[in-house]
């Protein structure tokens, strides 16, 4: 197991709960491609590349995220040891980096996709439905950001010019009204046809957020996104009992997990990290298991770099009929660690077809 630490910049500085960041820091993990020469009977293993970037309010911190990485590195045991170690110590991020890793390598040892592997692991291992083909390509969301009515209005129609057939709108750093002239307006320029989904942080009260819910009801929105704060899952449960538009929760899953979320029946849709899950594994289990309650899920990223970024279009592309997912963040960086195999075209981002991850493409980075 090898690490190296990286850092991109972003493109807009990203505001958490903590902090304003105008990076993404992080560590690629590699494992497994080394063997003793001499030995011509036994070949290298696959080479398997994952990231860990630990993001602030979904995951642990960096320093907690690189200590358990290199205790991980050190540690004697198997990796399924060691996975559960990473998870007895809470460290998603951690665990996303060795798990993806492990799950690249797996799947090229094996001449398929990262997609193909997922899905059939996730059929093997909870008798869940039959593996399709994975997707040859997912369908994604435009955000558009916070603005006047006129500038959301025209980022939407820009967006749809380019080809998303679905839009989510940053709402909650204004007041209702504000934002309620703003989704209007993008609903009369883009049309019926275009999905619209709102997505406001958990900014609004329970009585703010009935007010927003009941006066969007007339514009046929997909969903609106995290209407009350992470911790309020009973609360957000009562809203979409009383609210004909359907709620996706995002948030909710850094503060609760997959199960209490569904257990509560809070949720039309689920916003499915998996760098804050703990893998592309335990992104794809929480996916399938939403599906099972009639939940949607929606694959998403922590605004990460391309290897972590290319493994959350292959757990979309491993879900049947995904939904339009939030994977078209790569533009949200200056640069980034290497060329983006997995370029947004017509609102689609196609699925690369293996082995692994994409190859041998991010080998050269750690």
């Amino acid at each position: 197991m090898r690490l190296r630490p990286f850092s991109v910049a972003l493109a807009t500085p990203l505001r958490t709960a903590r902090e304003e960041m105008t990076e993404r820091r992080g560590f690629l993990v590699g494992v497994g491609g080394d063997a003793d020469p001499s030995d011509t009977d036994s070949p290298a293993p696959a080479p398997g590349v994952g990231e860990a970037a630990p993001l602030p309010g979904w995951t642990e911190s960096r320093s907690a995220c690189e200590r358990a990485l290199r205790e991980a590195a050190a540690e004697p045991a198997g990796p399924a040891t060691v996975l559960a170690d990473l998870d007895a110590r809470e460290t998603p991020a951690a665990r996303h980096g060795l798990a993806l890793a492990l799950a690249d390598a797996a799947a090229r040892d094996a001449d398929r996709s990262l997609s193909a592997h997922l899905a059939d692991r996730a059929a093997h291992s909870g008798d869940r439905f039959d593996p399709p083909k994975p997707a040859d390509s997912v369908p994604v969301n435009a955000t558009i950001g916070d603005g006047t009515p006129e500038s959301t209005a025209a980022a939407a129609e820009r967006a749809v010019d380019d080809g998303h057939r679905c839009l989510k709108v940053k709402a909650g750093a204004r007041s209702l009204e504000e934002d309620l002239d703003r989704v209007r307006a993008v609903r009369e320029t883009v049309g019926a046809a275009v999905d619209l989904r709102a997505d406001a942080n958990g900014a609004w009260d329970r009585s703010s957020a009935r007010w927003m819910l009941d006066r969007l009801e007339s514009l046929g929105l997909g969903y609106v996104e995290q209407p009350l704060p992470a911790a309020a899952l009973d609360a957000t449960a009562r809203l979409r009992a009383e609210s004909e538009v359907p709620i996706a929760l995002d948030e909710s899953l850094a503060a609760h997990s997959v199960a209490d979320v569904l257990a509560a029946d809070a949720a039309d849709a689920l916003v499915i990290k998996p760098m804050a899950l703990g893998g592309p594994d335990r992104a794809l289990d929480a996916a399938l298991r939403a599906r099972e309650v009639g939940v949607e899920p929606v694959i998403t990223t922590t605004i990460d770099a391309v290897v972590a970024r290319t493994a959350a279009v292959h757990v979309a592309g491993a879900v049947p009929d995904v939904p339009p997912c939030g994977l078209a963040t790569g533009d949200l960086l200056v640069e980034d660690l290497a060329p983006d195999p997995c370029p947004v075209v017509d609102g689609r981002i196609e699925v690369p077809d293996g082995p692994g991850i994409k190859g041998g493409a991010f080998d050269g980075l750690v």
